[in-house]
């Protein structure tokens, strides 16, 4: 989280709302440990990881819809057979990200 306050900090300084995305859970094999982070501005920016790919995409693009509605999501990604060409994770592990928006007296 530390290497993504520069980036954050210059966002909201030029007056971009930002969210932030944290892996909160891995079961099996994960690109990315619990704790990863990736930082997402309502300016289209983005800074930091919590997996690799597509679940990028798909995080940063519920990262805009946290930004627009102000709820926060925890969201699953994973492989199964059913879903096996969409959004998932290429290793075959499942991780769970909680995506806020952050507030801060701006």
């Amino acid at each position: 989280m530390k290497e993504l306050l520069h980036d954050i900090d210059a966002w909201r300084q030029s007056g971009e709302r930002v969210a932030l995305a944290t892996v909160v859970k891995v079961e099996g094999s994960a690109p990315r440990p619990v704790g990863a982070t990736m930082a997402v501005s309502d300016g289209g920016n983005l800074a930091g990881s919590v997996s690799g790919g597509c679940v990028e995409t798909a995080v940063f693009e519920e990262a805009q819809d946290v930004l627009a509605t102000g709820k926060p999501k925890l969201i699953r990604y994973g492989i199964s057979d059913e879903m096996a060409w969409d959004v998932g994770l290429a290793c075959g592990g499942t991780i769970e990200v909680y995506v806020e928006p952050l507030d801060g007296g701006q």
